[in-house]
């Protein structure tokens, strides 16, 4: 073989090397970091960030209910060999903690809900949910509302914790994971945008709501909502008939127009509470959880918008 000849085989050689270990390649062959998400909307945000690198498998799907959620054993096998779990935290998941146990996890859990300040569910809705709740389920709240994910702003910090955790399991990724939650969290700051404006419209003393229990307290404080309801904070508290009654009361003195069931609940309380004031429900909420992708409320983004169109539209009478 002449001198050229290998010359150009070895280059050739070279190139083909340098081309199978390029990052970009790895990137694209490289098995995804397996996920698990406790719930529908904290799925969309995993997603949101983790892109194409990092497959997310979610616990309490859309439309179902975490409060009243039961782990498969098949779930605790998912969670098992997930490389990292994501979680709400505030005690949203009473069942977190025994699935972790029986899968018997030793990869990163990334609570997301960490640096955000709760509110206490008592002093938000001025009524003691826990007079009302089930006793022994291990879905109690006490006195911490975990709905946080319901104020935009404390969702760009669940975000801002995702792509840490997603870093720290997937360094390689890290900047991926960076550049998705910075484009994601404009995303979402141009939502709070909006959803500002669409309330700066409505006079404060008009801005009230009847819901089936107590998920919007974090809405409600940062954009100006008074949120009533005659559950707690779980969906599986009971409703007192002395405090469904004092709702009534108050909803004709007020006179309250908007009344809502949530996508999770049942609608029968609503409706009895419709029927005794003489208001129609003004349809459903989403509060715990996504609809299907053919539903109005598919993800973290399309949820807050049709929420905040419903609610408003509601209390103006429309």
């Amino acid at each position: 073989m002449s001198t050229p000849s290998r010359r150009h085989l070895i280059a050739a050689t070279i190139g083909l090397a340098s081309f199978a270990a390029s990052p970009a390649l790895l990137a694209q062959t490289a098995a995804p970091i397996k996920a698990v998400a406790s719930f529908s909307i904290l799925g969309d945000l995993v997603k949101q960030v983790g892109g194409e690198r990092v497959a997310v498998e979610v616990l309490v799907g859309p439309g179902s209910d975490a409060h009243v959620f039961q782990p498969k054993p098949s779930q605790a096998r998912q969670v098992g060999q997930a490389q990292i779990v994501f979680s709400n935290g505030l005690g949203f998941e009473g069942w977190m903690s025994r699935l972790l146990n029986t899968a018997s996890y030793k990869g990163r859990h990334v609570v997301v809900s960490e640096g955000i300040k709760p509110i206490e569910a008592e002093a938000a809705h001025g009524h003691d949910h826990k007079s009302h709740s089930k006793k022994g389920h291990g879905h109690d709240h006490g006195e911490i509302d975990p709905h946080a994910w319901q104020s935009v702003p404390n969702a760009m910090a669940y975000v801002a914790n995702i792509a840490k955790g997603l870093c720290a399991v997937d360094a390689a990724g890290c900047d991926s994971y960076q550049r998705n939650a910075a484009a994601y969290s404009a995303e979402l700051k141009a939502l709070d945008t909006d959803i500002r404006a669409s309330w700066a419209v409505i006079p404060a003393a008009q801005r009230k709501v009847i819901t089936s229990h107590d998920a919007f307290a974090y809405y409600a404080k940062e954009y100006g909502v008074s949120f009533l309801a005659p559950q707690g904070v779980s969906t599986e508290s009971e409703a007192s008939a002395r405090g469904v009654a004092q709702l009534v009361r108050q909803i004709k003195k007020e006179n309250i127009k908007a009344l809502f069931v949530e996508s999770i609940s049942d609608p029968r309380l609503i409706a009895q509470i419709g029927r005794e004031t003489g208001v129609k429900p003004a349809g459903a909420l989403f509060s715990d959880a996504l609809s299907d992708r053919q539903g109005t409320a598919p993800t973290y983004l399309a949820m807050m918008r049709a929420n905040t169109t419903a609610l408003t539209q509601a209390v103006q009478g429309q």
